[in-house]
């Protein structure tokens, strides 16, 4: 039995090290020093927001050339439709005037609404690393 616990009190405990403690560790840069020095895992993560960014826009203006660009052709392929009139006006006329813009508004906020979406995940993907 050893002296401190024949006197009642607790053994001293002794903290075992690695000789390697004092070793100096690589020191990890979140992802948003990456970027801000523009190295070359920051240029992959920017390209890689711009390439989403890029596809993003290219979807929604490809839709709605789809559809404005199709209201010419259909009213080509159905010629009756050019001779109804919609409160005086020629239907070919009214969609232009009153569909063409709301249409850009709508694509506008769906472009912004997923382009913010993009950027939230960006974020969060940086600072998760």
């Amino acid at each position: 039995m050893s002296e401190s616990a024949r006197r009642g009190e607790a053994p001293r405990r002794v903290a075992v090290t690695s000789p390697r403690m004092g070793a100096a560790r690589r020191p990890r840069y979140p992802a948003t020093r990456e970027i801000d020095e523009q190295t070359r895992l920051g240029e992959v993560y920017m390209a890689s927001l711009l390439r989403t960014q890029f596809r993003l826009a290219l979807f929604v203006c490809t839709v709605l050339a789809c559809v404005i660009g199709g209201l010419p052709v259909l009213f080509l392929l159905i010629p009756d439709l050019g001779q109804v009139h919609l409160l005086g006006v020629p239907l070919p006329w009214a969609v232009l005037a009153g569909l063409i813009y709301p249409a850009f508004v709508v694509g506008a906020w769906l472009y912004v609404r997923q382009a913010e979406r993009n950027e939230r995940h960006f974020a969060e993907l940086v600072e998760r690393r």
